[in-house]
């Protein structure tokens, strides 16, 4: 019996390393095949990236009235492009020097700003051209020398005045309609950059040269109207272009722009009087209010971590431009507590307001011999800012309790863009199997370019 045993159990046990054995050929043979589909997929990202973008695209339409409205905005920039030079050239013969470098330094400024910001955005190879206009500079190197002379955002403006005049001739093209609301978003944003990095600092300094002179003349107070305004429709229409995610149902109405239009027109009235008021008493000390304002903001935009950029040193330069757009206005960046946030940065934004005209008029009152009447009732001045403030934040309530989407649900949804790798991998025994359920690298790089701006913004925007 003993020389039996053996002979009879060795079947039993040769099968069983055989069904081991088999079994970890099987997950070897599984786990290749996968490398193979996995690499085989990531020579196609590109391709599946550019469907994705695609099919995002189709989502959107473009109306002939945007089209027209994109025609107004263009003569509009080539309207202010004109202004600046006119106001250079006046101030050179009024023989106002240190203003006159200060406004080329503005405007020189903002202009390398937004050059940077489309530079960036047209760099990224995620993002193919779709226009002939952009087909054409990227096939004979146009871009980045266009960017250096500072003429890009005139290449973005003629790509989207391109679609524009196509719209106007052929009305049935939905893909060039979701084309145009990318080119559109980034200009948007570009136009945005550019109020508050150039336009409100230049209404900043044209107010304080007026107080200065202690004359408001009818044409003067019409230019300072009409500045407050436009850069209150740049806003406006920012806004309008966020409203572009949300159903249809959700649009933004007539009475709900007047109530946004308002509420903003007043805060930035208010805190670019506050400034320019202060700068004309004790300009000598705006530059260091301004930086150490700016140094906080800037700190508290990096706290937030936004995620707008492709790269870390576009997302530090985009933190920065927050810090300089905070310093004047309200602009939400990051999801989470924004009602906390707003309320934060709205009460900081009165107790410098106080201060501000609290200095403004002890230096009046000082130096009053010297510096002669104002062109303003000093009190109407210390009365009427606050107030109009205090309207501005009970209009700003109103719009969010009646007209503001509370988290709709965006057009652009996170979701999967790809069907998850299942890579498996072979542990220390053989028939021990390990599956990992994180997204491949290809699906975390997917949501990039215009798209992943577009989405963030949305989010951020409705949050």
């Amino acid at each position: 019996l003993g020389g039996v045993s053996p002979v009879i159990h060795m079947p039993s046990l040769t099968l069983m390393g055989g069904l081991k054995l088999r079994k970890y050929l099987l997950s070897v043979c599984e786990y290749k095949v996968q490398v193979t589909d996995y690499s085989r997929f990531q020579a196609r990202s590109r391709n599946l990236k550019q469907a994705r973008i695609m099919e995002d695209v189709l989502l959107f339409h473009f109306p002939v009235s945007a089209s027209l409205l994109t025609l107004l905005s263009t003569l509009l920039f080539l309207l202010d492009v004109a202004l600046d030079l006119w106001a250079i050239v006046s101030l050179y013969e009024e023989g106002e020097y240190v203003y006159m470098g200060v406004l080329i330094a503005l405007l020189l400024g903002s202009s390398i700003v937004l050059h940077v910001f489309s530079w960036i955005w047209y760099a990224d190879p995620e993002i193919s051209h779709e226009t002939n206009t952009d087909k054409f500079a990227s096939k004979y190197g146009l871009i980045g020398p266009l960017h250096i002379l500072q003429l890009g955002v005139f290449l973005r403006l003629a790509s989207v005045l391109e679609i524009s005049l196509h719209k106007l001739v052929q009305r049935c093209d939905h893909f060039l309609d979701g084309v145009a609301a990318f080119l559109k978003h980034d200009l948007s944003m570009l136009r945005l950059f550019e109020t508050f990095t150039e336009s409100i600092p230049q209404l900043v300094l044209m107010i304080t040269l007026t107080l200065q002179e202690r004359e408001l003349h009818m044409f003067t107070a019409s230019k300072i109207a009409g500045s407050l305004i436009s850069i209150t429709i740049t806003v406006l229409f920012y806004h309008r272009d966020m409203r572009d995610f949300v159903p249809e149902d959700q649009k933004m109405g007539w009475s709900s722009s007047v109530v946004f239009f308002l509420w903003n027109l007043f805060l930035i009235t208010t805190r670019v009087f506050a400034i320019a008021l202060f700068a004309s008493v004790l300009p000598c000390y705006i530059g260091v209010h301004f930086l150490c304002w700016w140094f906080l903001l800037f700190i508290c935009a990096c706290n937030q971590k936004t995620d707008f950029m492709e790269n870390k040193g576009g997302e530090w330069l985009y933190r920065a431009t927050v810090g300089l757009i905070w310093y004047f206005s309200w602009f939400n960046v990051a999801s989470g507590r924004t009602k906390v946030k707003s309320i934060i940065y709205h009460a900081c934004m009165m107790v410098d307001l106080g201060l501000l005209l609290g200095l403004w008029f002890w230096k009046r009152s000082v130096e009053s011999a010297r510096l002669g009447p104002p062109p303003i009732n000093p009190y109407i001045v210390i009365g009427g800012l606050p107030a109009l403030y205090a309207i501005g934040l009970l209009l700003r309530l109103l719009y969010y309790w009646k007209f503001h989407p509370n988290h709709p649900r965006l057009r652009f949804e996170p979701r999967d863009e790809t069907p998850r790798m299942n890579l498996c991998r072979i542990a220390a025994t053989a028939n021990t199997l390990v599956e990992t359920d994180s997204p491949s690298p290809v699906q975390q790089q997917l949501a990039t370019g215009a798209n992943k701006r577009m989405r963030n913004m949305a989010a951020h925007f409705y949050s």
